[in-house]
């Protein structure tokens, strides 16, 4: 099976019509002000639009309460929910029952421990997505460059679709999928000249690696 490639936090049109252009499967779109990637809702419609029918749309949210997960949902038409915040498992279930989407749970790694909860988050969403846990005192839950230890998903049993994400860029995504199998690959920062600034060359570079490192692992 082909490995999902998904570039997070696009904010501008050149830089979605890379990713598009390049190959990217899922194209990601930030909700949250205190990311330098976040965007408004007319922006989302106006991106979600030229996205339309060439990659997936993923609206990404943290901890949102459900009148802007409506909002977020009318002006996108996303395909996916991604949920980054300390959202429970009850939360997770409620939303997806509510809004009828399929929904991605973030789960912050930096030891075992933190998978500890990973079959309850299992049981309730359609895909997890493995990120670096932030430091302590850090303003957002992702999208910070931070890599955790991959050998942690060595002997996942999982039986739903995952993708690792937190620090992976052009030079290590083939390690990171080639330790932990993951069916999906997420960047942010690993394709920016600064932060929120995404960099059409990383990405076309981000999607070839991993796409190269697919057929090594066939």
């Amino acid at each position: 099976m082909s490995v999902v490639v998904k570039i997070c936090g696009l904010s501008t049109r050149d830089t979605l019509e890379a990713a598009l252009q390049a190959g990217a499967d899922m194209a990601g779109f930030v909700f949250f002000p205190a990311s330098p990637r976040h965007v408004g809702l007319e922006v989302a419609r106006a991106l979600g639009q030229q996205a339309r029918g060439r990659a997936g749309k993923v609206a990404l949210a943290v901890d949102p309460d459900d009148a802007l997960l409506a909002e977020i949902i009318e002006a996108l038409q996303p395909d996916l929910l991604q949920l980054h915040g300390s959202e429970s498992p009850e939360r997770v279930r409620d939303i997806r029952q509510k809004f009828q989407l399929p929904v991605m749970k973030a789960v912050a790694v930096a030891t075992s421990a933190d998978l500890a909860g990973l079959p309850l988050y299992a049981a309730v969403a359609d895909r997890i997505l493995f990120d670096a846990r932030p430091p302590k005192g850090a303003t957002r839950p992702g999208g910070l460059g931070a890599v955790f230890d991959w050998q942690l998903l060595r002997d996942l049993d999982l039986q739903l679709p995952f993708m690792v994400s937190g620090g992976v860029t052009a030079g290590n995504v083939a390690e990171a999928l080639r330790v932990t199998r993951a069916g999906g690959v997420d960047v942010s920062s690993g394709v920016e000249s600064a932060p929120g600034v995404k960099d059409p060359e990383l990405i076309r570079a981000f999607i070839r690696a991993a796409r190269a490192s697919q057929e090594l692992m066939i």
